[in-house]
């Protein structure tokens, strides 16, 4: 059995003050969580006016048994937001751009912005996630399944902006988007005249020193990266948004991090600091649970004193939490798809619970496990002996055979992940999510008119999933082009 270590850092003083978590419960936490695989490593920094500490616990990657430091890479995901808020925020107070600009100001006039009721989306709209836009756009087609956003060009963004339709009023309702995003980031370069990398460096981390906070990574910050991994603890590479990159693809350290929570707090100067303020006020309330939204933050109180913003990516989960009240900052990095926010939020406010993680993909496993020594078929066999066993040792349900029809798929076995998934559609028949797989793989595989069966039925079974749409049009005027040759 692999022992875990752990060790920490102390960068500056010796007498940390740490809201009311004993910094032995910190550490005891993140062994433990690491051990219950919630991830291959969590790390954690916390800074204060005294200074700050950081604590690590796991590995790197399964090849890579090295403890993490301050100085290892994570991608940071949707941390990112934060950044390009306070973009838009300096530049708003540099009268560069006004808060309240519609979109239509900025973009290219061949894009068609969307209006409702008379009103048109601003920038605040599209920084406080209040612009009706979902989480993703449904105009994607990647020709990497696993890079799905890799080719997503500026002009797909600008298509998808010329077809969306708000469901509601603009800034009547929060929704969370990624997309909303990558339109802000486009407007903010297109504004600068520089790319969104550049803005970044320039304008944040230059002036902060932040050095190992960028998107493309040096050989010698690829040398000290963290390999992500998805929850069910498989390795997987790093993820390129391409133009919905201001909305999640950052890759930073926890020693940046707490540079950026030290100026957000005040502890250090910065001619940022009138913007970081204003990227902190209350915007809206957040539907769905009793926070708040603000210029890329989400607003814990009414006080305005306790604010964060997780993020996460297919081989990641991140957090930064600032209490402005108490000077305290605190960053949580993982290298795994499994969420730290509660980790994150229970050293900034103690009287929060973390349930210990526990390891759903036992069955996963033993099914892979199985694939890999006896094949498919007796694979499929054990699955169905297990399941009318009833051992409560596993969790039955699509994810576990989806998650292994997507890895034999991956790997090119697509006869495996075929008969894989179709177990999956016998099972759980009222699955969008199986229907999918099935006709992405026969899609992949040129055999369209089948995988236009699989969507169909995907979209009959969630008529509210646009990309669906979006990929059977596609394929049938594929179809048409290729007959009319």
């Amino acid at each position: 059995m692999k022992k875990y270590v752990i060790i920490t850092f102390l960068l500056t003083a010796t007498n940390i003050v740490l809201a009311q978590i004993p910094i032995d419960s910190i550490k005891t936490i993140i062994k433990q969580e690491v051990a219950n695989k919630r991830s291959k490593s969590i790390i954690v920094g916390i800074v204060d006016p005294n200074g700050r500490q950081i604590f690590a616990a796991g590995v790197k990657s399964d090849s890579d048994s090295t403890l993490p430091d301050g100085n290892t890479i994570y991608e940071i995901g949707s941390i990112t937001k934060v950044f390009t808020s306070l973009l838009l925020a300096d530049m708003s107070l540099k009268h560069q751009l006004s808060l309240n600009d519609p979109i239509s100001k900025a973009l290219p006039k061949n894009v068609k912005t969307p209006v409702r009721n008379g009103k048109e989306i601003s920038l605040l709209s599209l920084a406080t996630h209040r612009s009706g836009m979902p989480r993703f756009p449904y105009n994607v087609d990647p020709k990497n399944l696993y890079q799905p956003y890799i080719d997503y060009t500026v002009n797909k963004l600008y298509e998808y902006v010329s077809n969306f339709e708000p469901p509601y009023d603009i800034d009547s309702k929060w929704r969370y988007s990624n997309v909303a995003y990558g339109v802000l980031g486009n407007i903010l370069t297109l504004t600068a005249k520089k790319d969104f990398e550049t803005l970044i460096k320039e304008e944040i981390c230059g002036p902060l020193k932040m050095n190992n906070t960028v998107i493309s990574l040096t050989a010698k910050q690829k040398s000290n990266l963290a390999i992500g991994h998805a929850e069910t603890g498989t390795k997987v590479g790093l993820t390129d948004l391409g133009a919905i990159a201001a909305g999640g693809a950052l890759r930073s350290t926890v020693n940046d991090l707490l540079t950026f929570a030290e100026a957000n707090l005040g502890l250090i100067e910065t001619d940022l600091f009138p913007a970081m303020e204003l990227t902190h006020v209350l915007q809206a309330k957040k539907d769905g649970d009793n926070t708040f939204t603000t210029m890329g933050w989400t607003l814990v109180n009414v006080d305005g004193y306790l604010l964060f913003k997780d993020g996460g990516m297919p081989g990641y989960t991140t957090f930064l939490g600032i209490d402005k009240k108490n000077k305290i900052g605190v960053v949580v990095l993982s290298n795994s798809n499994n969420p730290v926010t509660d980790i994150g939020r229970y050293i900034l406010e103690p009287q929060r619970k973390i349930d210990p993680y526990k390891y759903p993909w036992a069955l996963l496993d033993t099914l892979r496990r199985t694939v890999e020594t006896n094949g498919v078929d007796d694979a499929i066999k054990l699955y169905l002996q297990l399941k009318e066993s009833k051992n409560t040792s596993f969790i039955f349900n699509e994810n576990q055979l989806n998650y292994l029809g997507n890895e034999l798929r991956k790997n090119k076995k697509i006869k495996e992940a075929i008969k894989i998934y179709e177990l999956n559609l016998k099972e759980y028949p009222k699955s969008p999510l199986v229907y999918e797989s099935l006709g992405e793989t026969y899609r992949r595989n040129k055999n369209e008119k089948i995988s236009v069966k699989y969507f169909e039925k995907a979209f009959e079974l969630d008529p509210q999933h646009p990309h669906w749409t979006y990929i059977i049009k596609k394929i049938k005027n594929d179809e048409r082009k290729k007959n009319n040759r």
